[in-house]
């Protein structure tokens, strides 16, 4: 199951809106076919793994990290593929969180005379496999919220300046980080001021894998000029109707345009803004800023996760917050962080957590 996980893992992002799986087939102690999900309509894990193994795949046992699906989409059924096959047992580390196949499998399984186990290494799947289960159950993606700040919780400089706050080591990190979602979502101020490219570079290099580039803008401000419609593939603008025709029509040249309904700060509802990328197939989607957009996502309650970058460093003055907006009126609405970890990275400090609101018990 451990060579199954790790399939998947390295397809992360890849194969929205379907998950990314691994698959192993092990006959007589010994691997004879491997596979893993390469997108929409490309064969499933199991399919993959089984054609590898061919006839070997008869008598063997497959393990899977998620549950083996059960209905017909673009490609069949996982299920049929392992009946078919004639495999004695199927193990799989967690059940599919989509309605359509959620349990199916083990009876459909069973009741060919299959032995089926699940829940083998459970924990490590549901961890790699948050965002597909979360959108499943909601349908919206899942939300990280990052941001770099310094130790007075600043992003800029008094100048406007942001260029550094995070170190090196942060800063590769997060473009890692950046090559394993669907989207990149940033605020026409932070296109405005920082100018970003919104790409995913590891290693100064592009990565295989680009997320879309998505700008909420409600009123029209940003340029044609920007850096970021000049990475490949078209990105994503989303605005209001508080935009003029005349804008949307000139950005449309670089950039696909949804309008939505505007929120009650004037800009982009995140709301819509999430509904538009949900039916885009998106399942893990950065909001990376700037504070306005940050405090719009925190406001609705639509923050799933936070990765936060802390610089040892003091800026001090009146300088840009990582996230404004409505806020808590009290210490006890505001959000606080559950299941934290926190790492260093370089100089800085990562902290990571899911946000809650209100005061967590030592329950929690």
């Amino acid at each position: 199951m451990a060579r199954a996980l790790e399939l998947a893992r390295a397809n992360v992002a890849r194969t929205s809106p379907n998950p990314w799986v691994g698959a192993v087939v092990v006959r007589d102690g010994r691997v004879v076919g491997e596979g893993f999900h390469e997108g929409p309509g490309t064969p499933h894990a199991e399919v993959a793994a089984l054609e590898q193994a061919g006839e070997l795949a008869k008598g063997a046992d497959v393990y899977v990290s998620l549950e083996p699906c059960a209905v017909s989409g673009r490609t069949g059924p996982c299920t049929d593929a392992l009946i078919e096959a004639g495999v004695t047992r199927v193990f799989y580390a967690m059940d599919d969180p989509d309605p359509r196949t959620e349990g199916r499998a083990r009876a459909i399984l069973t009741a060919a005379g299959i032995h089926v186990e699940a829940g083998l290494h459970e924990a490590e799947a549901r961890e790699l496999l948050e965002p597909y289960s979360h959108q499943r159950k909601t349908s919206r993606p899942f939300v990280t919220a990052k941001f770099a700040v310094s130790l007075d919780g600043k992003i800029a400089a008094t100048s406007g300046d942001s260029r550094w706050v995070s170190s090196d080591e942060s800063r590769v990190a997060a473009h890692e980080r950046r090559s394993r979602v669907d989207g990149i979502v940033v605020g026409s101020e932070t296109v405005v001021v920082d100018n970003p490219q919104l790409t995913a570079r590891p290693n100064g290099k592009l990565s295989a894998h680009q997320p879309l580039r998505v700008v909420l803008d409600g009123r029209g401000r940003i340029s044609t000029a920007a850096a970021v419609f000049a990475g490949r593939g078209r990105p994503l603008v989303i605005t209001s109707d508080a935009s003029s025709q005349e804008w949307r029509s000139e950005i449309s040249m670089v950039s696909d345009v949804e309008v939505v309904s505007a929120g009650s700060n004037g800009g982009v509802d995140p709301a819509a803004a999430l509904n538009v990328l949900n039916a885009r197939g998106a399942l893990h989607v950065l909001v990376e800023g700037g504070g306005r957009l940050h405090g719009s996502f925190f406001d609705a309650g639509l923050v799933d996760k936070v990765y936060a970058v802390i610089a040892p460093l003091i800026i001090g003055g009146e300088g840009r917050g990582a996230v404004v907006g409505a806020g808590a009126a009290t210490m006890s609405a505001a959000w606080r962080l559950d299941r934290v970890s926190v790492n260093k990275c370089g100089p800085d400090i990562i902290v990571e957590g899911y946000p809650r609101r209100g005061q967590l018990t030592s329950e929690d």
